[in-house]
């Protein structure tokens, strides 16, 4: 029984990652009574900025900004709240393998690629143009939930046919050559999609990277093209498809947040695990947390992975054989490793040398000089575990922020590609984590050979580690692959896209849930929309 009871709310919100705060300042807006519960002992979920070596702090897991929704910044006032972001002055910067680079920027890039192949400089732009319109499409449908397969009567199926109809016609707006794009991007690979445009390798690289961000597999698998252009869809201060840094780390994004949903009325508990949810009549009437307390409330949102809600908190027994089954085969997994490393210096790239802070140092620094390069990676990781030539994108924000390390000393983010979520043979991470995390760093060096000699400190997270500390079943960045049947109105499964589940009272609002991953806010902001709906059916339950 629990050792203590607290007093009951409108809503309890179980996990304060930055879906879950985005959730809770609009529920507080609309006058509901809200408390959450965070498992850690600081706010954030994976947005976290924390000190791993004494005078150097960095963004933890989640290491960059594009995808947060202006809409959520504007009505949660962020910026009021002291976020500050500031824009990359290149979006990215690959070198190659015979020695030379590529710039990848506003009113830089057509110039770059003319280097490599006058074809594809010429084509970039029809590319960029085919790709803006599409990623506009998906722009609309963000802060709406998709359409809701039910089987609740004759009413709710028509207001879904309405909901479908509309979305048919924001996609019949499109020219029909426009629809066929639409349809390959869900359905092929970025590689193939890629190679149907450009000619050389480094361009074909730099984009194709954004299909294997957080995905795990090959460049040329079927489905990548869309990951390509989940990561399209963002904007950095007005500007789309910008890539930008929050002062103070990804941490200074949910502690906007969370003073925002304080300042609202919001009730955050930190360090509190929960350790199931409560249920009476079919109906989710609270929690009990790791420690015994009792937490009430008319209603339960959950900010978890959906593996992790329906396989540890919530009794089997309540739910239907269907979705318990679906929710055993919610694929998990983005072949990630991350890194965090304390610098004496500033890499000094062979390709472009210099030590002085220059535009390159201020960009995504992809290390992953073609597509085949990156589709051998995920086949190492298969059959190995981990890629022998890996895939790495740096960042190194103290470029950008001088808060974040020492004078004349930085900080960088290693996001580090293909590593199998779960290793051959049933080895474990712990094992494994130091040679993994060596052969990282001697990845860069092979590009900027000081950066070894560099490294006063380094923090590596293996997907075991990126699970255990945040909840990212498998290292997944997105808690869940965005694979066709993951995704829209599939995501979680069809028939509770809507943010509800088959537990009465019971809602999602994490990245599980439509439209995916990245810190964009947007599930958070769709589900208050959907649990205000319901708020005057919970008396009558």
């Amino acid at each position: 029984m629990p050792s203590n009871t607290h007093s009951a709310s409108d809503v309890l919100i179980i996990g304060a990652g930055h879906n879950g705060l985005v959730c809770a300042g609009y529920l507080a807006a609309a006058g509901l009574s809200v408390t959450v519960l965070e498992r850690r002992s600081v706010v954030g979920g994976a947005a976290v900025t924390e000190e791993f070596h004494p005078g150097f702090r960095n963004s933890v897991a989640s290491y960059t900004v594009s995808l947060l929704q202006p809409k959520v910044i504007a009505d949660l006032e962020l910026h009021r709240h002291g976020l500050r972001i500031v824009e990359r002055p290149l979006s990215n910067f690959l070198p190659t393998a015979d020695g030379r680079y590529l710039k990848v920027g506003p009113g830089r890039t057509q110039e770059e690629v003319a280097k490599f192949s006058s074809r594809d400089a010429q084509r970039l732009s029809d590319y960029n143009a085919g790709l803006d319109t599409l990623a506009d499409l998906l722009r609309s449908l963000l802060l709406q939930r998709p359409p809701n397969m039910t089987d609740q009567g004759w009413r709710a199926s028509l207001a879904e046919l309405w909901r479908s109809l509309h979305l048919g016609r924001s996609v019949g707006q499109l020219s029909r050559s426009q629809r066929q794009e639409l349809l390959r991007m869900f359905a092929c690979s970025a590689g193939d999609y890629l190679d149907d445009w450009f000619e050389s390798d480094p361009i074909k690289a730099v984009l194709g990277f954004d299909g294997v961000v957080g995905h795990y597999a090959s460049p040329y698998s079927p489905g990548s093209a869309y990951v390509l252009l989940h990561h399209c869809f963002g904007e950095v201060n007005g500007r789309k498809g910008a890539w930008g840094h929050a002062i103070g780390g990804m941490g200074a994004i949910t502690q906007a947040m969370a003073a925002s949903a304080r300042a609202r009325g919001v009730q955050i508990h930190v360090d509190q695990p929960v350790r199931e949810l409560l249920v009476e009549r079919g109906r989710a009437v609270g929690v009990v947390t790791e420690s015994g307390e009792a937490f009430h409330a008319r209603a339960v949102v959950s900010n978890l992975n959906p593996k992790l809600l329906f396989g540890q908190l919530v009794d089997p027994a309540v739910l239907p054989d269907d979705f318990r089954t679906r929710m055993a085969q919610w694929r998990c997994g983005s072949g990630t490793f991350r890194m965090n490393v304390a610098l004496s210096e500033l890499p000094d790239f062979a390709c472009l040398p210099g030590r002085q802070a220059a535009e390159h140092h201020g960009a995504g620094i992809v290390m992953a000089p073609t597509l085949d390069y990156m589709e051998q990676a995920y086949f190492d990781a298969r059959t190995h575990g981990w890629a022998r030539q890996p895939i790495v994108e740096m960042l190194i924000p103290s470029t950008l922020d001088s808060t974040l390390a020492p004078k004349g000393h930085h900080v960088a983010s290693l996001f580090c590609q293909h590593v199998a979520p779960e290793l051959p043979n049933g080895e474990s991470w712990d094992t494994h984590r130091e040679t993994v995390a060596d052969l990282m760093i001697d990845t860069v060096t092979q590009y900027a050979p000081n950066f070894r000699a560099s490294v006063i400190a380094q923090q590596a997270l293996s997907p075991l580690d990126l699970e255990r500390s945040f909840g990212l079943v498998g290292g997944d960045i997105f808690h869940g692959q965005l694979a066709l049947d993951q995704m829209f109105s599939a995501r979680p499964t069809l028939g509770f896209a809507d943010h509800r589940t088959p537990v009465r009272h019971l809602y999602q609002c994490g990245s599980g849930t439509h439209p995916g991953g990245g810190v964009t806010g947007a599930p958070g902001h769709n589900a208050a929309v959907e649990i205000i709906k319901d708020r005057r059916r919970w008396t009558r339950a």
